[in-house]
């Protein structure tokens, strides 16, 4: 974040300080314990960029994490890829191939990255024994916060407990809730936020939870919930209601090329309705993960073995490689949207040749995964030579490149709104003058209103239902950004079906087991009544 610097702060409030027998007299170094912490607007401030600090991370424990990664690659996709051997970051490997238990590595970090973010907003909401006016909005953003974590908890585990007070050891034994349990939680959050936050924040705020933000995300939440609770009407009718008020706000807008979205550089742009503030201010290195202030997926997902003689992109480590099922997904007339996604050798080595460069070999592929290497690289979260010798305080380069992070996008509103219309009490007509919105800059900058299918044109050519234009939309318009394998779940799509013909994950999905990760076997250990994965009588 851009006030990162004030969880150090927050940090040393709670370190405990030892000290030998020649020093026992000194005055404490640290006058400040969790009892009477909260006694002023700086320090309850310095406590919400803590609570705001675990929704950055890329790494946790010792293990890479992120939804975005989670989302595509589980989906149809990405594949992970990595190096040669099959077996490079086995737990992002047993994702891909449906092969991940209780025991996977990866499982741990992302459970208990969004309950450490849970905790740190709950003090936030409940320790501050005063008012103000600057507290009111501190504590509407840890309610934001709040929301945010257990709805990500919510996509990954399914109906997982919900934690509104501070535990105590005590507590350690806590159950699932039910599915509407967690969302009328989620819900009430982010109805107390909508009504206190900000319609916008100042520059030097960025990242900071809007109004916009949190009507954006429960519009997100009623999709969900109407969609997992059989098409509850009502419910797409109240994200309709949420949406709206974004779009009426006039606080966003979509940006004219689409491809401008991902160039080097851009943070915060007007598209942006909530974005994940990364930095490379701060000293990140292999030792301390959580302190990585940088955005991993970018060396992590860089191009490997990349020729050095690119004029734009230093190699990475190869993950999240875009499947030949998601590229062939594009129109012919899409194309702009496609080449903002997903990258090719030929693309690659014509970008080599224009510079006045040449390779012997524009890809090694000898260091790729020969299992998953699928001929394409994602590109939305490219490695950029521009980032080397970036780091001013001498942080692992791989670590500290400062990418940010889209989490909810403008365009995104404006899909979710058509869905929300469309199968809510709405008006397709409406429906379709948003989804016509977004394809029209999906055909590239500048006047596009006469080079774009409208929905209406491609319900015939393609012979769609309105509902397959939308999800056609939320595939390519949100590809390598983590929404996709969410969608299919939340639809009922997530099925064998899906990766048949996929000689990597054919016959391994199983709808019992796979639409939810389990919680992890530590948790469960020290939590018996929390089961592993979730009933079907969870979900009422």
């Amino acid at each position: 974040m851009k006030f990162s610097k004030y969880i150090t702060i927050l940090a040393l409030a709670f370190v405990f300080v030892t000290c030998s027998e020649d020093n026992l007299d000194v005055d404490p170094v640290n006058e400040f314990l969790s009892e009477n912490f909260y006694q002023t607007d700086d320090q309850v401030f310095a406590a919400l960029v803590a609570a705001y600090d675990p929704i950055g991370w890329t790494m946790a424990f010792g293990h890479w994490i992120s939804e975005v990664m989670f989302s595509e690659i589980r989906s149809d996709n990405a594949h992970a890829g990595g190096d040669t051997s099959d077996n490079d970051q086995p737990g992002w490997q047993e994702f891909d191939d449906f092969r991940n238990t209780n025991t996977n590595a990866v499982t741990q970090p992302i459970y208990r990255r969004f309950y450490i973010g849970i905790f740190r907003a709950n003090l936030v909401i409940h320790k501050p024994e005063f008012t103000s006016p600057l507290v009111d909005r501190y504590q509407a953003e840890a309610k934001f916060l709040r929301a945010y974590y257990h709805f990500e908890l919510f996509k990954h585990f399914g109906p997982i407990p919900v934690v509104t007070d501070l535990l105590t050891p005590e507590d350690v034994d806590v159950s699932r809730n039910t599915m509407t349990e967690v969302f009328t939680a989620i819900e009430s959050d982010l109805l107390d936020a909508v009504s206190l936050l900000p319609i916008s924040v100042s520059s030097s705020e960025a990242g900071r939870a809007t109004k916009g933000a949190a009507q954006a995300l429960l519009g997100k939440v009623y999709l969900y919930w109407g969609d997992l609770a059989n098409d509850d009407q009502s419910k797409f009718d109240q994200a309709a209601e949420q949406l709206t008020g974004v779009v009426q706000s006039g606080a966003y807008t979509l940006m004219d090329d689409y491809a401008e979205l991902f160039r080097f550089g851009l943070k915060n742009p007007a598209e942006s309705v909530f974005e994940i503030q990364k930095s490379n201010l701060w000293p990140s290195d292999w030792g301390w993960f959580e302190g990585i202030e940088g955005n991993g997926m970018v060396q992590l997902c860089g191009i490997r073995g990349l020729c050095t003689a690119h004029p734009d992109y230093a190699d990475g480590w190869g993950f999240m490689l875009p499947t030949q099922g998601l590229y062939d997904t594009y129109l012919p007339d899409d194309a702009y949207r496609q080449d903002a996604a997903i990258v090719t050798v030929d693309e690659l080595e014509n970008d080599i040749l224009e510079a006045g460069g040449s390779c012997d070999v524009v890809v090694d592929l000898t260091q790729s995964n020969p299992v998953d290497y699928t001929g394409y690289w994602q590109e939305k979260y490219a490695n950029f030579k521009e980032y080397q010798g970036n780091n001013v305080n001498g942080g692992d380069p791989n670590l500290t490149k400062d990418d940010n992070i889209y989490s909810i996008r403008y365009a995104d509103v404006l899909l979710m709104l058509a869905e929300a219309l469309h199968r809510g009490s709405g008006s397709d007509a409406e429906a379709m003058g948003y989804i016509d919105i977004v394809r029209e800059r999906a055909a590239g900058p500048g006047d596009n209103s006469g080079s774009f299918r409208t929905a209406q044109q491609l319900m015939a050519d393609q012979n769609w239902s309105l509902q397959d234009v939308i999800w056609y939309e939320r595939r390519v318009e949100f590809a390598m950004e983590g929404d996709r394998w969410f969608d299919l779940v939340r639809s009922g799509r997530a099925n064998s079906t899906l990766f048949s013909g996929d000689d990597i994950r054919e016959g391994n999905f199983d709808e019992n087991t796979h639409l939810w990760l389990p919680i992890a076997f530590q948790e469960t250990q020290v939590a018996p009544n929390l089961t592993e994965y979730p009933d079907a009588s969870l979900f009422q």
